[in-house]
């Protein structure tokens, strides 16, 4: 497989769990080439609101798919940046989903929504079921992670830690689309 990675000055954590429970992300961009990117496994499910979507559903567009927990201070921190690319992006097709992981509540996770007026739906996936669909692609294995998902559904870039910026963002996204 052929792909390019970055360190950036992402959430400046090690991929280390240590006693907090989960894996935080040191930054690290992928970009795969077309040709080497594949499909990941099913994505779906129900959302916080208790909606059925699935990754299917956005077939033709680029979709950004990013992992989050209500209790991790990266998430957070990259909240308001990723509301704001996908109010900026929404007009040119590109969909933002989220994956709500370890909440052990729906609520945390709507509160969370509310309080970053995050303007995508969540899939709620408090067992990590969803994240299985990409462990032989890019695996989200950090809490936050981002995936960004070419018009063909198959796995272009992943961001494994915090969005390092807006700009970063924007990027990849274009990068992806139309490639």
């Amino acid at each position: 497989m052929s792909a390019v990675a970055v360190l950036t000055a992402g959430c400046g954590g090690s991929t280390e769990s240590g006693d907090k429970g989960y894996v935080d992300g040191n930054g690290i961009i992928t970009r795969l080439d077309a040709a080497d990117r594949e499909k990941p496994g099913e994505v779906s499910g129900t959302t916080l609101e208790g909606k059925q979507v699935s990754l299917t559903d956005y077939a033709g567009k680029v979709v950004v798919l990013n992992v989050w927990g209500s209790w991790c201070a990266p998430c957070r921190k990259e909240a308001p940046t990723l509301a704001e690319v996908a109010d900026e992006v929404a007009d040119d097709g590109v969909v933002f989903l989220g994956v709500n992981n370890r909440d052990s509540s729906r609520d945390n996770g709507l509160a969370f929504q509310r309080r970053f007026e995050v303007p995508y739906p969540s899939f709620y996936d408090p067992s990590g079921r969803i994240l299985l669909a990409f462990r032989d692609t890019l695996p989200p294995n950090a809490i936050p992670s981002t995936v960004v998902v070419d018009e063909q559904g198959r796995i272009a870039a992943s961001i494994v830690g915090e969005v390092p910026s807006r700009k970063t963002l924007l990027d990849l996204i274009e990068d992806v689309k139309g490639a």
